[in-house]
């Protein structure tokens, strides 16, 4: 009882301060209207270039899978499947049961980037500003859904397709499969966030090689700097997609609430500051602590097990 009551008590002060967490870190993540960002007009440019989808099929074990779905052009990202992106990720914030994710692409290749004719049609900067701001936004969102999230990487990933992999908390690759980061060789810079989180997952000097050789990651070469968590091996353990499955069930394993308390207090430490981390760590404990996973290992003594 005294501990349930003391849940109670952590649980008033925290649903408040954990709501100021989301809201800041999630819907609202990078640019507003404060900003000259308005959603709605780009959504709406973006959907004059059709072609392709985004499809996301949601399992009852609390796995999602994500699918970049345009073989005719290497699932490029048409506009209008930037737009289905950020749908996507809308329905992915809502569901409750939700423990894990895997980013794939369609018929054995990842993302080779932009899909030109949108590129074209929107080469003026401002609005290829504008896009830039919008994918910025759903990428980050991405990256911050209280869920675990893996690339499956096949074939190759380019350009904005290498910038979506470090959207993903982890990165998987099959044999043969390449990320590269090619934006120098179009004369740009990673616009979706892309060397941001590059330069947290392999560092500074390795972000520099990456992107300023436009090198061709192998696995091999991901292993050795730290952008690859595993090469997918095994013609006889099934396909990529049920090796990937496999891989993330490991971490995701158990209730819901308690792997999307594990993803929010990472990801509170990787993003905020030390002493708002660990208030917010705090925070997040106290709607996990005496609730119903809390009290059955309790009651079985499985903490050494």
């Amino acid at each position: 009882m005294v501990l349930c009551a003391v849940r109670q008590h952590l649980l008033r002060g925290s649903r408040g301060a954990w709501a100021r967490f989301l809201q800041r870190q999630s819907r609202c993540c990078v640019y507003s209207s404060v900003h000259g960002f308005q959603q709605e007009e780009i959504r709406e440019k973006l959907q004059a270039f059709p072609g392709g989808s985004i499809e996301l099929l949601t399992q009852e074990s609390g796995l999602a899978v994500l699918t970049i779905n345009y073989p005719s052009r290497m699932n490029a990202f048409s506009g209008s499947m930037m737009v289905d992106l950020e749908e996507r990720v809308s329905q992915l914030e809502g569901w409750t049961d939700g423990k894990g994710l895997i980013v794939q692409g369609a018929s054995g290749t990842f993302c080779s980037g932009s899909d030109l004719n949108a590129v074209r049609a929107l080469s003026n900067p401002q609005d290829g500003m504008k896009m830039c701001m919008f994918m910025q936004n759903t990428l980050t969102r991405l990256l911050r859904l209280p869920m675990i999230s893996v690339a499956l990487v096949e074939g190759r990933a380019l350009g904005g397709g290498a910038e979506l992999t470090t959207a993903c908390d982890f990165r998987l690759m099959a044999p043969g499969s390449v990320i590269q980061f090619v934006h120098k060789h179009m004369g740009l810079v990673p616009g979706w966030g892309g060397a941001a989180r590059l330069v947290r997952i392999v560092g500074s000097q390795n972000a520099l090689k990456l992107l300023g050789g436009a090198v061709k990651v192998d696995p091999e070469l991901a292993l050795q700097i730290g952008l690859a968590e595993e090469v997918l091996q095994g013609e006889g353990a099934g396909t990529p997609l049920q090796r990937a499955e496999n891989w993330l069930s490991v971490y995701t394993k158990g209730p819901a609430p308690v792997i999307q308390a594990v993803k929010k207090v990472v990801l509170s430490g990787r993003e905020l500051p030390l002493s708002e981390a660990l208030r917010t760590e705090k925070d997040v404990f106290g709607t996990v602590w005496g609730g119903p996973a809390n009290m059955q290992a309790l009651a079985s003594k499985s903490k050494h097990r």
